[in-house]
């Protein structure tokens, strides 16, 4: 039988030359990503229609791409796979064409589509319309972004104008030493500039994963890969429409977090882990953060409250004091964005000094770059929370959810200091005359810094003024959120009519 051929074709069943490139088959990721038995492809008869350089001689079945649906954990999942062992999975319009129908069907039904890479970009045999292929693919991701989720997979290479497919979907994965993504390819840079360069240095997973930002998770193998795909997706709704899928739970939503006293020290210069906060008040201690190894001074991460998925974004003392800078605004703001895309409550956990200084950072428009954190937050609709840690000083105050742009709820621990800047500098801008003036400059300034603190930085003077809902017991805080969280679930939000804002890019 024809569909006996396509299932069984030389090509298909070809795996010596996937496990030379240190790689699995395309059927094998498909049987990692799905549940057993729930895989059904679609058009696995279509073949290409070109003719020239010799294609009317090689039509293969799939034309190098298996699309079709499955259960993930129990829900509907869309899937396209570069099968590479078949024109190098590169995109011709029979390929293209597929695709389009895959992501039109993920849209209408209203379910995930991931996508898995490893293709060799456009069919050159085929010319501009396999340009146009990728352009339809592009306006699908557009038109689905917010809409369903996007995940999007590299399992090979990615170069060219495919690279902007993956740039386009809410999260990327890469596997080291088999993943590639860039514009032009070494050879091309090489005879532009001059400069040698491997495919892994110009564009593999770890530069990805900590350079650029392109790569949201990078892993060490596809089984890994696949896996932590699985977990995301029963972390996300099905589509816009829905709510994030709630699990039952063991760990109570009173739980006292002692150990929260010892992680977070009271001395504001002293450094700690911020993961392990988030760690002690997720439930059982669970929680998957995007972007762990790119603009490591800010964390984001899903995780759940009393079942309920949320997202958490937080300053992290461990790298750059939790200073907010270019990459960390734009890191974190993208994830506030997604989430409110996807009805995800937010918790944002602060100790933060202020934006990073520096000639460098102003010139590369930290202005511009800080403000996109700003207008994800104030544009966010879904229910938002703010917990201060410690310090929170001047715009970075502001912009990490502050009540005066928008959040629901602001609770603060004992040890908070909300304030323009800190008493030392401050206290150098109020009283710089007095200082100078005096007998003992450096006795001046200890007193009149202890002075401005205790006047301005006391830990309930935002408390006082309504900026601050509560000062709470650290130990109370994953008690506290589960009880804000449990009564803004009805949270609704009326916005003005507009067909968009003007995010500032």
């Amino acid at each position: 039988m024809i569909k006996d051929q396509a299932r069984g074709g030389e090509a298909r069943q070809a795996k010596d030359p996937q496990r030379a490139r240190g790689k699995l088959t395309v059927d094998e990721r498909l049987d990692l990503l799905f549940d057993p038995g729930t895989f059904t492809e679609i058009e696995p008869l279509r073949r290409h229609r070109a003719s020239g350089f010799g294609m009317e001689n090689r039509r293969p079945y799939t034309d190098g791409v298996i699309t079709g649906w499955g259960k993930v954990h129990g829900r509907t999942v869309f899937v396209y796979a570069h099968d590479f062992r078949i024109f190098g999975g590169s995109l011709g319009e029979a390929h293209a064409q597929k695709i389009h129908k895959l992501m039109d069907l993920a849209m209408t039904t209203g379910a995930p589509l991931v996508s898995l890479s490893d293709g060799a970009g456009a069919r050159i045999q085929e010319g501009v319309t396999a340009l146009a292929g990728y352009g339809g693919i592009f306006q699908r991701n557009v038109q689905a972004s917010g809409v369903i989720p996007q995940i999007s997979v590299i399992l090979g290479p990615c170069a060219g104008g495919a690279t902007y497919s993956p740039a386009l979907t809410d999260f990327t994965f890469m596997v080291s030493g088999i993943s590639q993504m860039y514009i032009t390819g070494p050879n091309v840079v090489e005879a532009v500039t001059g400069e040698k360069i491997s495919h892994d240095e110009l564009g593999g997973a770890q530069v990805h994963g900590t350079v650029s930002g392109a790569a949201g998770f990078v892993y060490d193998n596809e089984t890994d890969c696949l896996e932590e795909v699985r977990y995301l997706l029963s972390l996300l709704p099905a589509n816009n429409r829905e709510s994030p899928p709630g699990l039952a739970t063991a760990d109570p939503a009173d739980r006292r977090c002692e150990a929260l006293l010892d992680i977070v020290p009271s001395e504001l210069s002293r450094s700690y882990d911020m993961r392990e906060v988030i760690h002690e008040i997720a439930d059982d201690g669970d929680f998957f953060e995007v972007h762990s190894t790119w603009a490591t001074n800010v964390v984001c991460a899903l995780a759940r409250i009393d079942g309920q998925v949320v997202g958490i974004v937080a300053n992290q003392p461990a790298s750059l004091a939790g200073v907010l800078d270019i990459n960390a605004s734009e890191k974190a703001a993208r994830f506030v964005q997604f989430c409110d895309g996807f009805s995800i409550p937010l918790v944002t956990l602060v100790d933060v000094p202020g934006f990073l200084p520096g000639r460098d950072q102003e010139h590369a428009g930290i202005i511009r770059h800080g403000a996109k954190l700003l207008y994800a937050y104030c544009n966010a609709t879904v229910p938002r929370i703010q917990v201060i840690l410690r310090k929170a000083y001047g715009g970075a105050y502001i912009v990490m959810d502050s009540r005066s742009i928008g959040a629901d709820l602001s609770f603060a621990w004992p040890t908070n200091e909300i304030a323009v800047m800190g008493a030392e500098g401050a206290a150098n801008v109020v009283f710089r005359k007095e200082i100078a003036a005096a007998d003992d400059p450096d006795t001046a300034r200890v007193r009149l810094i202890r002075e401005y603190r205790q006047e301005l930085m006391h830990p309930y003077y935002a408390a006082e003024r309504g900026l601050v809902d509560d000062v709470i017991d650290p130990a109370e805080t994953r008690a506290v959120l589960a009880r804000s969280l449990a009564m803004l679930r009805a949270k609704t939000a009326k916005v003005p009519y507009r067909k968009h804002g003007n995010l500032p890019m």
